[in-house]
């Protein structure tokens, strides 16, 4: 464990050798693992797992009833909403073991998993990403996208700062964020920051 520089409430259960960042903060009935990786200016709410090979990013913030299993990877700057679900097995059966057939999952820097969302293994979740609650994501993300159903399908594109970016689906188009003032261009199918 680091020293002292985060905030854990006394019900926490924080296993010895996991590393923790400064300022985080770690509320109720959370479990840290010993092998687990977080960063610092973190929030992990009530009721919250980290698994033993798990990577969080700084400023994350996990939310209450959330289980982070072995292989995922989250990104500075991730949110997950409450009760949001990750997956680390594609075909589990409880009467075989399949730990050595965990996927890697990534969640790359800024990107919001809406409530009850469950992501599917072995995907990555595009930068500033944005999945509606209740969605089930079973395949890759990209960068800026707005996804939403079952199985989660792209509904448009969305800003750092988290409003939809009046840009279509295809072609190639330019879009100015008008909290921000940040430029966003659409071109073969991806959007970037200008």
């Amino acid at each position: 464990m680091s020293g002292k520089c985060y905030h854990a409430h006394q019900s926490a259960i924080i296993d010895e050798g996991a590393q923790i960042g400064a300022e985080t903060r770690i509320w109720h009935w959370v479990h840290i693992c010993p092998q687990a990786i977080i960063g610092e200016r973190c929030s992990l709410g009530q009721n919250v797992f980290v698994g033993n090979k798990v990577s969080i990013g700084n400023n994350v913030k996990i939310q209450n009833n959330v289980s982070v299993y072995d292989n995922v990877i989250l990104e500075d700057d991730v949110f997950c909403g409450p009760s949001m679900v990750f997956t680390n097995v594609y075909n589990p059966r409880s009467a075989i073991s399949r730990r050595d057939e965990y996927r890697d999952t990534l969640v790359r820097q800024g990107a919001t998993l809406g409530a009850n969302c469950t992501i599917i293994c072995g995907i990555t979740i595009g930068r500033y990403a944005f999945i509606g609650a209740g969605a089930v994501v079973n395949k890759n993300v990209p960068d800026y996208a707005l996804m939403a159903g079952i199985p989660a399908k792209q509904i448009g594109w969305i800003s750092e700062f988290g409003e939809r970016l009046e840009l279509p689906l295809q072609g190639e188009a330019k879009y100015t964020c008008p909290n921000t003032q940040i430029r966003y261009c659409l071109k073969d199918g991806n959007v970037s920051k200008l």
